[in-house]
C-alpha cells in the first residue's frame, strides 16, 4: 500500500528510556461482521479488558462498543490520524473488508462521508504503528466470504489461505510487522489481550506469528490438547449422538485434532469451550472455514475411515492404533461414551497401587 499519506512521517511524542512510546493509541474499527469479536473481548478476566490496556500502556481513540463519541467527533478524529497530528500506534479492525459490487466498496460505506471502508482500512493500515485483524472474517474473510461471496468479502491480507486480501502479501505496518491475525470466530478475549500487552511492552517481533500470521502463543496449540474427552479418544470410544459424553470426532464432525488454538486448555470464560460445551471443534481459527464440504455435525468418511486425520499423523498409524485402541477400551468407557451423564465411574485403586501402607 501507498506510505506517502500525510501520517507518515516520524510522529513527535512522548518516549520512555527505551524510546519507545510512553502510551500507545489504539483506534478499533468495525467492518463487515457481526460484532461478535467485540462482544468477546468485553468478557476478559485475568486480566479484564480496562487492566490489559492499563498494563499495556494503551489508550483507545475509538472503539464501537467503548467510545462515547460519534458523529462530527469520530470522523475529525479520523482526519487527524490521516493527517499526522494523531498518532496511530494499533489498529485493530474487526469484520470483512466487503470489496463489492465490482470492486468499488460501495457495499459497506462510512456513515457521514460516503467513502468506502475498505479505502478508509487501507489508508488508516498505512498510518499505523501496528496492524490487528480481529477475528477470522477479517484474518481470511472467514464467514462473510463463505459460499458465492457476493459482497466479496476478504481478510486484511489474506484470501482464505492464499496471501492477498485488501493489503496485499507484502503489506508491512511501520514497526516491519505483517497484518497481525487473531483469528478465531468469535476470537478468544485471552488472545487479544495477550497481544495488546506484547505489543505495549515492545516484546513482539515476526517470529511469534506462524505461516498465517496468527500469535504463535496460541496457535502453536491444536484444539485437541486438553480437550476434556482425550480419554474417550485415546480408546476411541465415540459419541454417535449429541450429548453423549464420548470422543466426538469419529461420528460427530470434530476437528479438533487439526485445528489450532489453545481454547480447551485456556477455557473461555473461566470454564467453557466448544467441546466442554458438547459441540464439535469446527475450526474457526483455520483460514479455510466457513468452507468445509460436510455438515459441521458429520465426519466425512472413505471406507469407514475419517477423512480428515489428526494433524502429522499418516493415515496407516491411524487405522491401526485406531484397531488396537477400539480392542482395549474398558468397559467403563465404552458404556460412558454413549451416555450422558457419567454410568460408570472410575474404580478405585487398591491400596497398594495407590501408595497407601498396607
Amino acid at each position: 500500500m501507498a506510505r506517502d499519506l500525510p501520517c507518515d512521517p516520524v510522529r513527535n511524542v512522548a518516549r520512555d528510556a527505551t524510546g519507545r512510546p510512553a502510551r500507545l493509541s489504539l483506534l478499533w474499527l468495525q467492518s463487515g461482521g457481526c460484532g461478535g469479536c467485540s462482544m468477546s473481548l468485553l468478557n476478559a478476566d485475568s486480566p479484564d479488558l480496562f487492566a490489559a490496556l492499563d498494563l499495556g500502556r494503551i489508550d483507545v481513540l475509538a472503539h464501537p462498543s467503548l467510545s462515547e463519541a460519534s458523529g462530527e467527533d469520530y470522523h475529525a478524529l479520523i482526519a487527524r490520524i490521516l493527517s499526522g497530528q494523531q498518532p496511530l500506534d494499533i489498529l485493530c479492525v474487526e469484520g470483512a473488508i466487503l470489496r463489492g459490487p465490482n470492486g468499488t466498496g460501495r457495499f459497506h460505506l462510512q456513515p457521514g462521508t460516503g467513502k468506502p471502508v475498505m479505502q478508509l482500512v487501507a489508508e488508516l493500515a498505512a498510518c499505523a504503528g501496528h496492524v490487528i485483524a480481529i477475528g477470522s472474517c477479517t484474518a481470511y474473510g472467514g464467514v462473510s466470504a463463505a459460499g458465492d461471496n457476493v459482497t466479496e468479502a476478504c481478510g486484511l491480507a489474506f484470501e482464505g489461505a492464499e496471501p492477498g486480501g485488501l493489503l496485499g502479501p507484502g503489506f508491512r505496518s511501520h514497526s516491519g510487522l505483517p497484518a497481525i491475525n487473531i483469528a478465531g470466530c468469535p476470537t478468544h478475549p485471552g488472545w487479544i489481550v495477550e497481544t495488546l500487552v506484547q505489543l505495549g511492552d515492545g516484546t513482539f517481533s515476526a517470529s511469534d506469528l506462524d505461516t498465517y500470521g496468527r500469535p504463535r502463543f496460541y496457535a502453536d496449540h491444536l484444539v485437541h490438547h486438553g480437550c476434556t474427552r482425550n480419554e474417550f479418544y485415546e480408546y476411541k470410544a465415540s459419541a454417535k449422538e449429541p450429548g453423549q459424553l464420548g470422543c466426538l470426532m469419529e461420528h460427530l464432525g470434530c476437528i479438533g485434532t487439526q485445528v489450532h488454538g489453545d481454547c480447551n486448555m485456556r477455557a473461555w470464560n473461566g470454564e467453557g469451550s466448544c467441546i466442554r460445551g458438547g459441540y464439535p471443534c469446527i475450526g474457526c481459527t483455520e483460514p479455510t472455514f466457513g468452507e468445509r464440504d460436510a455438515p459441521y455435525l458429520e465426519t466425512p468418511k472413505r471406507g469407514g475411515i475419517p477423512v480428515g486425520l489428526p494433524t502429522d499423523m499418516p493415515k496407516a498409524w491411524f487405522v491401526a492404533l485406531a484397531s488396537l485402541a477400539k480392542a482395549a477400551t474398558p468397559e467403563r468407557l465404552r458404556k460412558n461414551a454413549l451416555a450422558e451423564r457419567i454410568a460408570v465411574p472410575p474404580g478405585q485403586a487398591s491400596g497398594k497401587a495407590s501408595g497407601k501402607p498396607k
